[in-house]
């Protein structure tokens, strides 16, 4: 029996694989779960078009991420912290901090969580910082840390 993975199914397959199963296999486990629907000319169809829908949907998304890469490759950032005398900070400055700085001074909003900071950064100077817009693309961006 013909069916499409509604889920992913640890020994078949992942979700929209159309895989040739046991009839009793399918009707007694696969079905009755919800883990799986009977593969019919209708359901072949719909599965394709929603295969088309999601690739459509994921080149936009790059596109955008590339667009956003773009305006943050090589920019010069700056982010105020209190200092001591010595050029330590009274903290460290975060990837929240990051995030703030690029939102006040080139008004994007970038999810803190995807800003990859080297290490702590506990004094003052410039880092180099990494934001991961996707699978593969990566925008590098200068942090400079100035006294507050």
């Amino acid at each position: 029996m013909k069916i499409i993975l509604l889920s992913d199914v640890k020994a078949l397959g992942t979700t929209g694989t159309v895989v040739d199963v046991a009839d009793g296999y399918a009707r007694n486990y696969l079905l009755p779960r919800g883990l799986a629907a009977e593969a019919s000319k209708g359901s072949l169809a719909l599965l394709e078009q929603q295969r088309r829908a999601k690739a459509r949907r994921d080149a936009e998304a790059l596109a955008n991420a590339e667009a956003l890469s773009k305006q943050l490759e090589g920019a010069q950032l700056s982010v105020s912290a209190k200092a001591g005398g010595n050029g330590k900070l009274f903290g460290a400055v975060t990837n929240a901090n990051v995030a703030d700085a690029i939102q006040r001074e080139l008004g994007i909003e970038v999810d803190r969580h995807k800003i990859q900071l080297p290490d702590s950064i506990k004094s003052l100077g410039s880092y180099p910082v990494e934001i991961r817009l996707g699978k593969n693309l990566v925008a590098k961006t200068t942090v400079k840390v100035v006294p507050a």
